[in-house]
């Protein structure tokens, strides 16, 4: 089999009056694993941060380090104090450690059971019971196919609705249900967990009774995007990048009026243009036969950085697929929730259309920078490449 590209997300919901959120997730990338730890402090606030803080930051850093599960579970035990009052374990925890062949363990302590989604499915885990130190862990062997996706959550999941809107609280059977209602094919890994969240946030009716968390692990094919954003310096050298831009394999896309044109021309094909405005702050879209997607430049780019912020706010509850027309939307969509590769060819001419606008070729830059910032934030593979 082909190797995975492990996308995670998660969002939280703090509990009603808190500034700081009793739970944490922590993950860590290498390349060959990844690693993903949601840890819940008991109480909320201040101390209950401090505690699934230094239990994810712990767990993940042993974890990833390839220590055996006793052995992180014993540190944490031996760490982490026990309540004196309820006689309960400071902090719980679900631990996923993967490899880019899908394989790996999951272990959970006190949080809720983690779920599988398979098919658009919601499928439970085969566990296996543990005791380590008086503490009963369940461990999973996992080998995960393409579009699995593994939710974890804290008890505030569970717990949505409790003397508000329900009786007794969302019961996971109900979670269960609520995903094979709502659960889309293709749907980023963040999105299944805004997805989440937001429906405990109305069972919450907008005022959390405790601290929500939902983290969630999707295994995804190898989907690249290859993005040009404006054209070269050396107008002799326009062949050769568009070139290089379109050789590699995937999705292409292409940004600005100028650049649009030379690949045009070089394709044999000509720009037509959209006269649709979804968006009356973002310029149309055009069309070019062999691109996938063709946008105007900066103004786009501008609005798309703006969306990448919401994109990556964890608590923004907002679906993260958006469906407008928009160039910047759509441009978003294949960036965020698309693409697990994005590879940028940015040329630094200066283009002769901006003469006497507030736009140079330093502005087109950093935007650019800041965007491809904020596709590493959210777990993409980013190349830069200037000419």
């Amino acid at each position: 089999m082909d190797k995975l590209f492990l996308e995670q997300g998660y969002t939280s919901l703090n509990k009603k009056g808190e500034e700081l959120c009793g739970d944490k997730v922590e993950c860590i990338s290498d390349g060959a694993h990844t690693t993903l730890v949601l840890a819940d402090g008991l109480g909320s606030g201040v101390k209950a941060n401090i505690l699934a803080t230094l239990t994810s930051k712990i767990l993940c850093t042993m974890v990833s380090n390839e220590m055996s599960m006793d052995e992180c579970v014993e540190t944490v035990v031996q760490t982490l104090p026990v309540c004196k009052v309820r006689g309960v374990a400071y902090a719980t925890f679900s631990v996923v450690h993967l490899g880019e062949d899908g394989k790996g363990w999951l272990f959970e302590f006190d949080n809720p059971e983690a779920i599988l989604i398979r098919d658009g499915k919601c499928l439970d885990f085969e566990r296996v019971e543990r005791d380590i130190l008086g503490k009963k862990v369940y461990g999973t062997r996992l080998e995960l196919k393409p579009d699995d996706y593994i939710v974890l959550m804290s008890d505030g999941v569970i717990h949505a609705g409790i003397g508000m809107l329900l009786n007794f609280g969302w019961l996971r059977k109900d979670v269960k249900e609520y995903l094979d209602k709502s659960f889309r094919k293709g749907m980023s890994a963040r999105g299944v967990a805004c997805m989440l969240a937001g429906a405990c946030n109305d069972l919450y009716m907008g005022k959390p009774g405790d601290d929500t968390t939902v983290a969630v692990v999707r295994a995804r094919e190898y989907c690249p995007v290859r993005i040009m954003v404006g054209p070269p310096v050396e107008k002799d050298q326009d062949d050769f990048y568009i070139s290089r831009f379109l050789g590699g394999e995937g999705k292409k896309v292409v940004c600005g009026g100028t650049s649009s044109q030379i690949v045009a021309r070089h394709l044999g094909e000509k720009v037509s243009a959209s006269f649709d405005f979804p968006d009356k702050d973002v310029p149309p879209i055009g069309y070019i036969k062999g691109i996938d997607l063709t946008t105007e430049g900066v103004l786009t780019l501008r609005k798309l950085l703006e969306l990448s912020e919401r994109w990556l706010s964890t608590s923004d509850l907002t679906p993260k697929h958006s469906e407008k027309k928009d160039g910047a939307s759509l441009l978003a969509n294949m960036l965020f929730e698309y693409a697990t590769h994005v590879t940028f060819f940015v040329g630094q001419s200066i283009n002769a259309a901006h003469q006497g606008l507030p736009i140079d070729t330093t502005m087109k830059l950093k935007l650019v920078e800041s965007i491809a910032a904020n596709l590493r934030l959210a777990g993409k593979q980013v190349e830069l490449n200037y000419d």
